[in-house]
């Protein structure tokens, strides 16, 4: 089974798919963190590489055609990125949701103390954090739009949807887990 995770920034997304793989003693593969490589590799922050990408498509097909080629070749992994769910069409799909509040609120704690990072970007209060989220918003929508005809955030792409925004950590984690566990036993059937 492959499992794909999705959804919107700060609901959760890495921190229960790691928690997940760990759980389950299979990899986890994180394309944001691909994208990330890509775009220091090329002197860029993500968001001016994401800009990039509104102009470049190869910027999201290097991560793109990598994905589809583990889904092929692959089993029994964990995969997070915005557009997993397509490229691994016979993948488990989940997306995390949370409000956009809630979503700057947590990725705001998370960046405390990481202070010169943070400053380099430009988020310095959680209304920079809440514009850059909305910034990327845009531009993930518009190339995933432009380039393959689809919403990521359509939320019936998804076999599960879970909005995190009022729950704990442990809370979604005992959500997501019980739902996969559920299909896993399943599968064994």
């Amino acid at each position: 089974m492959i499992i794909t995770f999705s959804g919107a920034a700060g609901s959760g997304k890495s921190t229960i798919a790691q928690k997940l793989a760990d759980n389950l003693k299979w990899p986890r593969y994180y394309m944001g963190g691909l994208r990330r490589e890509a775009a220091k590799k090329r002197g860029l922050t993500l968001a001016e590489y994401n800009e990039l990408g509104e102009k470049d498509p190869k910027t999201d097909m290097e991560v793109d055609e990598y994905q589809k080629k583990l889904g092929e070749t692959e089993d029994n992994f964990i995969i997070e990125g915005r557009t997993s769910w397509y490229f691994i069409p016979h993948s488990l799909k989940i997306y995390l949701d949370v409000s956009l509040e809630e979503g700057a609120k947590r990725i705001f704690l998370s960046l405390k103390g990481k202070n010169e990072r943070n400053e380099a970007l430009g988020l310095e209060s959680l209304a920079d954090v809440k514009a850059s989220m909305l910034k990327r918003l845009e531009s993930d929508s518009k190339r995933y739009k432009k380039y393959y005809n689809i919403d990521v955030n359509d939320f019936s792409h998804y076999d599960y949807y879970l909005d995190t925004t009022k729950m704990t950590k442990k809370e979604v984690m005992k959500a997501v887990f019980d739902f996969v566990e559920g299909r896993l036993d399943k599968a064994k059937k």
